[in-house]
């Protein structure tokens, strides 16, 4: 059975995620996705229960994936779960400048686990949390970006839009 991993904040999950796991799970025996638990570089929006139901509710059709957390270094979550691939969607080029850097520090480490890294799908390609944030800050629709879950969770912490950050919306 092969096992691969698929980490990220998920603050919130989009649809592109979605898409990015979906075809993994397509592909894999067991796709674990694994939810950062404490991400250094951002503040969370959303807390690691709501980010975890979210991705349960947008993925629980999908009899071969599984939710957990990690706190430790991606590989060392796959370790954990004996995976032998990371799967990280790519939308734009800045993504790959990222994800590059991330792969050789990752093979550094443990040079026994690969990454495959997922085209976005046309549909989806342009979609990223940080954008959604933004535009239901402003009150913009973004019904089409997210699971349903997600777009009702944001109507009802900015039923609105505000003016202000998508990390602080009251700002």
């Amino acid at each position: 059975m092969i096992t691969a991993i698929c980490p990220g904040s998920y603050d919130p999950v989009t649809n592109g995620h979605v898409d990015v796991i979906t075809r993994a799970a397509g592909i894999f025996d067991r796709v674990v996705v694994g939810v950062v638990g404490e991400p250094r570089h951002k503040q969370p929006m959303f807390s690691i229960d709501e980010r975890i139901d979210f991705l349960r509710g947008a993925i629980g059709h999908l009899p071969n994936v599984e939710v957990d957390v990690f706190r430790e270094l991606v590989v060392e979550f796959a370790r954990k779960w004996d995976a032998k691939v990371i799967v990280k969607g790519l939308r734009v080029i800045s993504d790959f400048e990222w994800e590059f850097q991330m792969n050789q520090l990752n093979r550094h480490l443990s040079p026994d686990i690969e990454t495959l890294y997922v085209m976005a799908s046309p549909q989806v390609s342009f979609v990223s949390s940080s954008g959604v944030k933004e535009i239901a800050t402003f009150g913009g629709d973004i019904s089409a970006l997210v699971p349903d879950a997600v777009a009702r969770r944001f109507k009802e912490l900015i039923p609105n839009g505000r003016p202000g950050t998508p990390e602080n919306p009251g700002e």
